[in-house]
C-alpha cells in the first residue's frame, strides 16, 4: 500500500533514484490558502545534506505542484506535486545488485516481489518520506483556518544512550527544536548527542533513538472506536516511516508495571471545562481525543549502512561480507521529526473530517 488516509489520502510514488518522487493529495479542502515558503520550510527541515550529522546527499527538495492549486488556493480537486531527484549516485549500489544488506528490505522485498531496486533501496530508502512533508505542509496550512489554535511539536528525545526529561516535555518550544542540529529542545544534551554522532560517524557505526510528538489545542471528540482509534491510525502512519521500530502514547510501556490508582486520570472542572488532573492516557481514551495534550513517541533503529564490514550473501546464496559505499544518515532521528509532524498533521485532518467537525 502507498495510500495514507480514509476522507483525506495520500499516495506517494517515485524510487531514490528515480528521475522524481511525489504524491498526491486528494480530499483536501478547498479555499486553503497555500504558503509556499512555509512548505518550502518543511521540506528544508528535512532535506538530506542539512548538517554534519546528516547524509552528504544535495537535494534542494523543491516541489512543482501540478495541479489542485488555482492562484496559490486549493480548489478540493487532487493535489499532484512532484519532488524531482537531481543528486543520485547510483553507481554507489552496483554491486548491491547481487547482495543483501544486512538488516535492510533488500531480501524480504526480492522475496515478496521477485525484483528490487538496488539503487538506494528504491521505495524502502527515506528518499520517499519527502512528499509527506509537503502533504503534511499543506494539511498544518489548513489546521491554521480550521483550528488556528492546534499546534504540532515533535524533537529528538533520545539519541543512543542520551535521552530528554519527560517531565519537561510541555515547555520545549519549536525555537528549542530547531536551534541545533540533532533537534533536541535540551541544549546542554543536544551538544553530547551531536559528539556522539560524529564520532561514530568516524568509526563507520551509527545510532537509533526516539522523537516524541505534543500535540495541543485539540478538542475532545475527535477520533473512532475500535478499528480506526486515533491511537491507531497514528502509530499505523508513524511505523510506515522508514527506521521506525516502536510506537506508543501516554505512559505507553510504562502502563504495564502501574496500579489503576496510579495510571487512571481523574476528571475536574477548571473554569467551567471539564478536564483531568493527570495525562496518563496521553490525550486519547477510547480512541477518540479527550481534549488533553496528545502525547506520543516513536523509536527508530540505528541507521543499517555503515561502514563496517559485515556478514551477508548473494541472492545465489554464497555467504560473503560487505561494506557500505555512499551517503548515508549516521543517525536518522533528526530528519524524522518533521515527518512525524508531517504525518500527525495528515492523520489529524483526516480524522478531523470523519469526526464530522
Amino acid at each position: 500500500m502507498n495510500t495514507l488516509g480514509k476522507l483525506l489520502t495520500l499516495t506517494t510514488f517515485g524510487e531514490s533514484h528515480g528521475p522524481a518522487i511525489g504524491g498526491v493529495l486528494d480530499g483536501f479542502p478547498a479555499g486553503i490558502n497555500v504558503d509556499a515558503d512555509f512548505v518550502r520550510l518543511q521540506m528544508q527541515r528535512r532535506r538530506p545534506g542539512q548538517s554534519t550529522v546528516t547524509t552528504g546527499r544535495q537535494e534542494q527538495d523543491e516541489v512543482e505542484f501540478l495541479s489542485g492549486l488555482l492562484e496559490g488556493v486549493s480548489t478540493g480537486a487532487p493535489i499532484a506535486f512532484i519532488i524531482r531527484n537531481v543528486d543520485q549516485h547510483s553507481s554507489d549500489y552496483d554491486e548491491l545488485k547481487e547482495m543483501f544488506r544486512p538488516s535492510h528490505a533488500d531480501y524480504a522485498w526480492e522475496q515478496r516481489y521477485g525484483i528490487r531496486d538496488w539503487r538506494g533501496g528504491g521505495r524502502s530508502s527515506a528518499r520517499v518520506t519527502a512528499p509527506i512533508c509537503v502533504a503534511g505542509a499543506l494539511a498544518t496550512l489548513a489546521f491554521r483556518k480550521i483550528l488556528p489554535g492546534l499546534e504540532i511539536r515533535a524533537f529528538t528525545s533520545q539519541i543512543g544512550p542520551f535521552s530528554t526529561d519527560p517531565s519537561k516535555d510541555m515547555y520545549y518550544t519549536s525555537a528549542m527544536v530547531e536551534s541545533n542540529s540533532v533537534r533536541c529542545p535540551d541544549q546542554e544534551l543536544a551538544a553530547k548527542m551531536e559528539e556522539y554522532i560524529h564520532g561514530l560517524r568516524k568509526e563507520q557505526d551509527s545510532t537509533g533513538g526516539c522523537v516524541t510528538c505534543i500535540v495541543t489545542g485539540l478538542p475532545a471528540g475527535i477520533g473512532n472506536p475500535v478499528f480506526d482509534k486515533l491511537e491507531a491510525s497514528l502509530a499505523g502512519a508513524m511505523l510506515g516511516i522508514n527506521a521506525a521500530k516502536g510506537f506508543e502514547y501516554g505512559d505507553g510501556f510504562l502502563s504495564a508495571g502501574q496500579l489503576g490508582s496510579q495510571h487512571n486520570d481523574a476528571f475536574r472542572m477548571d473554569s467551567g471545562r471539564i478536564t483531568t488532573l493527570t495525562n496518563h492516557s496521553g490525550g486519547i481514551q477510547g480512541g477518540i481525543s479527550n481534549g488533553q495534550p496528545i502525547r506520543f513517541r516513536v523509536a527508530f533503529k540505528p541507521t543499517p549502512t555503515i561502514g563496517q564490514e559485515q556478514q551477508t550473501v548473494t541472492r545465489s546464496g554464497q555467504e560473503t561480507t560487505i561494506a557500505a559505499k555512499g551517503r548515508h544518515d549516521p543517525c536518522v532521528v533528526p530528519r524524522a521529526v518533521p515527518v512525524v509532524e508531517a504525518l500527525t498533521a495528515l492523520v489529524l485532518l483526516d480524522q478531523w473530517l470523519t469526526s464530522g467537525k
